[in-house]
């Protein structure tokens, strides 16, 4: 068997809503194969199907592979299975420093991290990568692992927040056809499930529209800039020829995050036709390397007037896919459009596999 065919993970945060999406998207991954599951000290010793008896939310049924699996308690080094090398991390501790030492405490062990949390995204020598867009920044691994004296197997890398999953790639195809937007406003109206379990059942969120999601603004007018960003000798600096400003909101929708866009371009502006063009045809590094949850198509463009929606349309490409309509001319701005994408498949859990089997094409993961 190939060691590319043959990689033993450990999923951190299994019990979660991410870490169970996690678990669902690995289930028969050609290269990927769960080994070991982990969450906190209350779940821990139980096994799987035991740990989440009443909180499993996923429509399909528990892996056959993880469901006896006994839950490790996520700061138990010594029980780790020997053949893990790389872990997909869903876990966030209560105070964002100790979910950076702890992440950083497993690259120190060896072991290639990829993480879903925001603890270590604006952290100059930690890649925050969405495959389609900046692949190139896994060039700062090695600059990670010089700078901690990590181990030639250890580092970590992350995925961005879901909030910006449904727009920054077409801003990333725009820029690849020579015609980077310089500024952009954007309206997030987000899905329940990006807040977690609790979210699915509060209440309060039921018919009903929150005005302000605590960070979230912070996070989708930042975390771009690092993505555009360039690899230097000492880490990532951000891009600062692009300004973002964000209004995000909660809305009562379980899965699929909507934005509505308007951009304005540095130089010269596409026809909508060329606009629409552009983004139908882009594709980047994970198609060409045909990496096992890159979508076809990145980007599907809907001309009807009522798409995208969340119900209709986030499945696309098993949910890698973003889906774009509404593309409109702008009065204040160039063009404005709406942005779907989902949240907890693009935006969290196969965001993270995808990175994952790019490490692996690059040669940063192996199997044992």
């Amino acid at each position: 068997m190939s060691l590319k065919n043959n990689i033993k993970v450990s999923v951190l945060g299994a019990t979660g809503m991410v870490g169970q999406n996690c678990l669902r998207l690995l289930e028969n991954h050609p290269w990927f194969h769960v080994v070991d599951v982990a969450a906190s000290k209350h779940s821990a010793g139980k096994t799987y199907t035991n740990a989440v008896s009443g909180k499993w939310v996923m429509e399909s049924d528990i892996p056959d592979a993880v469901s006896n699996l006994i839950v490790r308690n996520v700061h138990d080094f010594a029980s780790i299975p020997g053949d893990v090398n790389c872990v997909f991390s869903a876990l966030d501790l209560e105070e964002k420093q100790d979910t950076r030492d702890f992440e950083f405490g497993y690259a120190q062990k060896g072991y290639a991290v990829i993480s879903t949390s925001s603890a270590n995204r604006q952290i100059h020598d930690v890649p925050m990568i969405i495959p389609e867009i900046n692949a190139d920044h896994t060039d700062v691994i090695p600059i990670q692992q010089k700078n901690r004296n990590l181990p030639s197997s250890g580092f970590v890398a992350v995925k961005p927040n879901c909030s910006i999953q449904s727009y920054i790639v077409v801003l990333a195809a725009l820029k690849q056809a020579g015609f980077p937007v310089g500024r952009a406003q954007v309206t997030t109206l987000q899905a329940l499930s990006g807040a977690g379990y609790k979210a699915l059942t509060n209440p309060d969120l039921k018919e009903n529209v929150v005005p302000y999601i605590g960070g979230e603004e912070e996070k989708t007018e930042k975390e771009p800039l690092k993505i555009f960003g360039q690899v230097t000798d000492d880490g990532i600096v951000q891009s600062t020829s692009l300004i973002i400003n964000a209004l995000c909101t909660r809305v009562p929708v379980v899965d699929g995050h909507t934005a509505v866009v308007h951009i304005g371009f540095s130089d010269k502006t596409p026809s909508l036709e060329k606009f629409k063009s552009i983004l139908s045809s882009f594709a980047a590094e994970p198609q060409s390397l045909c990496l096992p949850s890159a979508p076809e198509n990145p980007i599907i463009v809907l001309d009807k007037i009522d798409r995208p929606q969340p119900k209709l349309d986030r499945d696309e490409g098993n949910g890698m896919t973003v889906t774009v309509g509404r593309i409109a001319e702008d009065d204040f701005f160039d063009i404005r459009f709406i942005g779907l994408s989902h949240n907890t498949v693009r935006g969290a859990a196969g965001g993270a596999i995808l990175m994952g089997e790019l490490l692996v094409q690059k040669g940063f993961i192996h199997g044992k």
